[in-house]
């Protein structure tokens, strides 16, 4: 299995950095105006925004070619939480395309969004 690579430092993303919970509930409405509600899946899933600026040629490259491997969303890697340390095995990319800036030698930024899939 893959892995989401990492900077030089060792790091997975800079700060700041946002994560978000993922719910799927639907909602049947009633003729009567009651509702009822129930998951779709059992647990939340997780969201990560990774921006990532002052890279340099040699982790753009690596970020690159990561999500050239991955054919943008349709690949899945495991991906480990910067804040508590799980591993979640089946990530994926939100985006078909990876925004990344080179502004000069060791001046580059990209962004992309990860998101943990259902197993």
């Amino acid at each position: 299995m893959t892995s989401f690579p990492t900077l030089k430092t060792g790091a997975v993303l800079q700060y700041p950095a946002q994560k978000g919970l993922a719910f799927s509930t639907i909602v049947a409405r009633f003729l009567d105006g009651s509702e009822q509600r129930f998951p779709v899946y059992a647990a939340q899933l997780h969201r990560w925004i990774i921006r990532l600026d002052m890279l340099d040629d040699s982790e753009l490259h690596q970020f690159r070619e990561f999500f050239r491997a991955q054919s943008g969303s349709a690949g899945t890697f495991a991906f480990t939480d910067p804040w508590n340390g799980t591993t979640y095995q089946t990530c994926s990319i939100v985006e078909d395309e990876m925004t990344d800036t080179l502004k000069g030698e060791s001046n580059a930024k990209m962004s992309l969004t990860v998101r943990e899939n259902r197993s």
